[in-house]
């Protein structure tokens, strides 16, 4: 009976909020507005920068040509060689637009860095610091070459290589702050966003007194465990669409940008820092227990609030524990084997947003993460009891809102 009770109460939130315009439309603009954000401005960006990128090169030095013309085709450019009396021919050439400039580089160059750019148009400002930048690393490889330097290997800023004292335990590598913050951070909003869809579900139900009702034929737990699986399932397929469009978008997204703008090329080291299956599950887990969580605290909000505004007013403890690690993020990520960030990555409440942050980083041991999932576990657990006893008075119940005591009463007496 439970079972099918349970289930029926699923199946009627599932599809309920998957048939809705606003499910839809969120679900499938999302990736699209993601898409455009990134793809469209790099593509109309290079077809109308096709013609700035034929650019001619008077090397008075002699010795600079090959490093900045094979550095510049690579970014896309097309690169030839003039000399230094063919100025005036060139000046024609950008006037008549078969050339988008011609760079001239001196003696100064080898000093400084210095050269000059003759252009018919001002450059974008990326591909004004991408000619800055390469001139001035060619200048300072030969300089350092004649000096008997490693340059390929100083100017990139060498290898740091870190060795740890102790066995830390199974990370996920080296630190990686976009992972650490972008997750959270998005943790925090879905978490957010799926529990209060409960709480207004439960609210809706309450306020119409649709919920008398339901709860003749079954138990008012039963109620509740239904919403939030229902709410559950919808969340975990709106996510799943999500991460899907984003794995597309990371794979194949990128590459395009790639081969239509060459000079972004560290665009690429976004593709290898998302994160790898291992992270998505651990991910995934984090939000399941956050969501379970949560969505009983919500559950008991919409439970003994009689209109919206009172749910707004009720809900504010529920929505510090949720802000309260996101204050705290930086900090976590920054000292992530600190002993006070532990200790707040392992209070249940926490852990899905801190410690999250800090698996992502790497580094901590894997006995943290385990504990971490056996608390929110109990917690779990400890919540469904509190949320379902309060849920089963409070769900008929009209009037005033409940104080603390009354809430105790409630608990102990049903």
């Amino acid at each position: 009976m439970m079972r099918t009770n349970v289930w029926a109460v699923i199946r009627r939130e599932y599809l309920q909020r998957v048939r809705s315009k606003a499910f839809i439309f969120t679900t499938i603009a999302l990736p699209i507005f993601m898409a455009a954000v990134f793809i469209l401005p790099v593509f109309f960006a290079s077809r109308s920068q096709d013609g700035e990128r034929r650019l001619a090169v008077i090397d008075s030095t002699g010795v600079l040509y090959e490093r900045i013309a094979s550095d510049l085709e690579a970014s896309g450019w097309t690169v030839r060689s003039e000399s230094p009396g063919a100025e005036a021919a060139l000046r024609r050439s950008v006037d008549e637009g078969d050339l988008g400039g011609f760079l001239v580089l001196g003696e100064g160059t080898l000093e400084t860095g210095e050269s000059v750019l003759y252009a018919g148009e001002r450059p974008s400002a990326v591909n004004r610091l991408l000619l800055r930048t390469t001139v001035g690393r060619a200048a300072l490889e030969r300089g350092l070459e004649q000096s008997g330097v490693d340059a390929a290997a100083l100017i990139q800023g060498g290898e740091l290589r870190i060795e740890l004292l102790a066995s830390s335990g199974a990370g996920a590598g080296d630190p990686d702050f976009f992972v650490a913050y972008i997750g959270a951070f998005f943790l925090y909003i879905v978490i957010l966003m799926y529990s209060v869809a409960v709480m207004r579900a439960t609210l809706e139900e309450k306020t119409s007194r649709i919920v008398e009702v339901i709860v003749s034929s079954m138990k008012p737990w039963h109620l509740m465990l239904g919403k939030i699986l229902g709410v559950g399932a919808v969340s975990l397929t709106q996510l799943a669409i999500w991460l899907l469009s984003s794995a597309l978008l990371g794979t194949a997204g990128i590459p395009a940008m790639l081969a239509a703008r060459p000079e972004l090329v560290e665009l690429g080291q976004i593709r290898d820092a998302l994160p790898g299956i291992g992270l998505v599950l651990l991910f995934v887990g984090f939000f399941l227990f956050g969501f379970f969580m949560y969505s009983g605290l919500y559950a008991c909000v919409g439970a003994m609030c009689n209109t919206d505004q009172e749910a707004q007013q009720a809900q504010a403890p529920v929505v510090v524990f949720v802000v309260a690690p996101i204050l705290m993020l930086i900090p976590v990520i920054e000292s992530p084997m600190a002993a006070w960030s532990t200790g707040l990555s392992l209070f249940p409440l926490f852990s899905p947003i801190l410690m999250w942050a800090r698996v992502s980083g790497g580094g901590i041991p894997a006995w943290q993460v385990a504990l971490s999932f056996v608390l929110m576990a109990l917690a779990v657990l400890a919540i469904a009891w509190l949320a379902g006893r309060i849920y089963k008075t409070g769900i008929l119940m009209t009037g005033k809102r409940p104080t603390l005591p009354e809430l105790w009463r409630w608990v102990k007496e049903a």
